[in-house]
This record gives C-alpha cells, sequence and structure tokens, in this order.
C-alpha cells in the first residue's frame, strides 16, 4: 500500500523577491523541479511541496537553503541551482556553508568554493601546511590556490606569493620556439597571471610584481632556494619528473604554505618518464600536515558537458585498465607450468 504523500510549505520573507528563487520565467524552478518526483506548487510567496516524505523534506530543504544562499548576497543561477540539488541529494552539507565560504572580494564580486569538494579543498589549505589537489580542468584547482594566496597576502599571514610550474607542454621543447628565455616561458605561465589579474588591481598587481611580492617563474628557478613566509604554489605538477618534484618541496621554509596542483591524466612528459605528481602520492601519504585532496567530474565548473566529457573519459580509462589486466590473465593462464606457451 503506497504511503500517503507528505505536505511541506514554505514561506518565503516579503523581502525577498520571488523572481530571484525562482528565476526569471521560473527557469530555475523547472531545474528544481525536473530533479524530483515531488509537485511543487508556489501561490504569492508561499511554495508547497507535496510528495513522499523524505523528498519533500530535501525538496523543502532546498528552497530553505536557497533562500540562505540569497541572503548572503549570491545570485542564483542554473549552474548555482544545479550544483546546489547535488549536495543536497548526497546528505553532505549544507550548500549555504559551501557557497557561503566567500575566499575573497574583489571588484564587487565574491570568490567562493562552489562544489562539496572545492570546499574540501580550500579547507585542507586552511589547515595544512601542504596541500596536493589532483583532478580534472575546471575543478578550481588553480584559480582556489591563487584565491587563497591573495586573502593570505591582504591578511599578511605570508609576505609573498611565488607561483611556478614546469615549462612542458604537449610534447614542445623551448629550444624550438622563438624569442628570448623570457619569451619562450611566458606564454606556460600564462594561466597562473590571467588568475591573478582577476582578482587585484592592474597597478597593484604590476607594483607588487616589481617589488618581487609576487613572483611568477618556471620551476627551474626554485633550484637552491629557500622559501620563506610564502605561499607558493606549483601548477600543471603532472609535468615535473620525481626529481623535480623532491626539489621544489626540499624549497620550504618557515612560516610557508604549498599548494601543488595537477591533472594525471593530461601528462605531457617524454615517454617513459614518471610524473612527479604520481610518485610524490606514494612517498608522502600519512605525513602530518600534507594531505591529499581528490577532486572529480561534480566538481568541474565550466560548461555542464564538460563535466560529462571528464566523466566519460574517466569511464573509458577504468574499462581499458580492466581490459589490459584481463589480457594479462589471460596469457598467464595459457602458460605451461615450465613458463612456455601451450
Amino acid at each position: 500500500m503506497a504511503a500517503k504523500p507528505t505536505q511541506v510549505k514554505i514561506l518565503v520573507p516579503g523581502s525577498q523577491p520571488m523572481v530571484a528563487l525562482l528565476g526569471q520565467g521560473d527557469e530555475l524552478l523547472r531545474v528544481v523541479e525536473s530533479a524530483f518526483e515531488s509537485q511543487i506548487l508556489v501561490r504569492g510567496n508561499e511554495i508547497t511541496i507535496t510528495g513522499e516524505e523524505r523528498e519533500a523534506g530535501k525538496v523543502a530543504l532546498l528552497f530553505e537553503e536557497l533562500l540562505s544562499i540569497l541572503g548572503q548576497g549570491h545570485t542564483l543561477t542554473t549552474d548555482s541551482v544545479g550544483r546546489t540539488i547535488d549536495m543536497i541529494k548526497e546528505d553532505s552539507v549544507r550548500p549555504s556553508e559551501v557557497l557561503g565560504d566567500v575566499l575573497l572580494t574583489t571588484r564587487g564580486r565574491t570568490i567562493a568554493p562552489k562544489t562539496l569538494g572545492q570546499k574540501r579543498y580550500v579547507d585542507a589549505i586552511r589547515r595544512n601546511t601542504v596541500t596536493f589537489a589532483i583532478g580534472p580542468a575546471g575543478t578550481g584547482k588553480t584559480y582556489l590556490a591563487v584565491a587563497t594566496a591573495v586573502k593570505a597576502l591582504q591578511d599578511r599571514d605570508v609576505s609573498r606569493i611565488i607561483l611556478t610550474r614546469p615549462a612542458v607542454e604537449a610534447g614542445e621543447r623551448l629550444g624550438f620556439l622563438p624569442g628570448t628565455l623570457y619569451e619562450k616561458i611566458d606564454p606556460y605561465l600564462k594561466p597562473l597571471y590571467d588568475a591573478l589579474y582577476e582578482m587585484m588591481d592592474a597597478e597593484a598587481f604590476q607594483r607588487l610584481m616589481e617589488r618581487g611580492t609576487i613572483e611568477v617563474a618556471p620551476i627551474a628557478y626554485m633550484r637552491g632556494r629557500t622559501l620563506n613566509d610564502s605561499f607558493i604554489i606549483l601548477d600543471e605538477a603532472q609535468n615535473t619528473t620525481p626529481e623535480q618534484m623532491k626539489m621544489f618541496l626540499t624549497r620550504l621554509g618557515f612560516g610557508s604554505k604549498v599548494v601543488v596542483n595537477g591533472d594525471v591524466t593530461q601528462i605531457d612528459l617524454p615517454p617513459g618518464t614518471r610524473s612527479g605528481l604520481v610518485v610524490v602520492e606514494e612517498i608522502l601519504t600519512g605525513i602530518d600536515s600534507i594531505v591529499f585532496i581528490q577532486l572529480g567530474a561534480k566538481d568541474v565548473v565550466r560548461h555542464r558537458i564538460v563535466q560529462d566529457i571528464v566523466e566519460a573519459y574517466r569511464t573509458h580509462g577504468e574499462r581499458s585498465v580492466r581490459r589490459q589486466a584481463t589480457r594479462i590473465s589471460d596469457r598467464s593462464g595459457r602458460k605451461g607450468i615450465d613458463g612456455r606457451q601451450r
């Protein structure tokens, strides 16, 4: 016998415009309706949810969280509502605690985590000396690290920011590129500059660069240095060798914090060269104040289809590994006791 439907009512405060909650032409309401089986009826500033008890409760909590997010000064979009729905369905954390964790306010807008994975990443940076973030493109690895670094500099928790990455991309070699050494290296560092330009006034950024308060350089420039009182970010770390990774990590000085980012599915090192980012997790796991954060498709905050692309590649990779393991097992099974093929 089917359980009797539960009815839950949400009263939207008069100070909150319904269009901000439901969207132009109710586009945000339609996102919610498509994600749940419950019936949602809106009359005036009252929302009535009718459905199975547990789900109706989740929908009610969703609207309460959306109101809380609006109350924090955020604007709702179809993407942010979709991510909020994902968090509500996972029973993981209150979405308002994730989206309300403002790292930086710049040019009238706020920078904050947008997914549970990003929130865990930001919290890990705050609590640990060395944080490794491993995940696909679009998960905010570099952007959130730079925002946290800029905030630490503003709060005088550190006296400088150092951003670095290996100058190895898609099989290209610097010697074959035109221009001076600086001109060859600069394109590889552009994503780091882009993130800084978004978060700082151009004149202030240039002034800090000239003073050495902000330094952007290839990883080779780290050799032989001890970096005290600094926030240090190593980007594209999957393209470091194990030797480079060890060299970089041993630059850490007193009062400093390190963030290492990378995507182990996009390694551009020569064939046969192991990635320092892959090796380092085997070596350093379990050391106090060093933490590894894994970000995935759900943490991608670019176009929604990018999540699907990332997930499709992950699934394909897992299938390839299983097929390879099966082939090895089959070959082993066909060998005789003396080790020769039958």
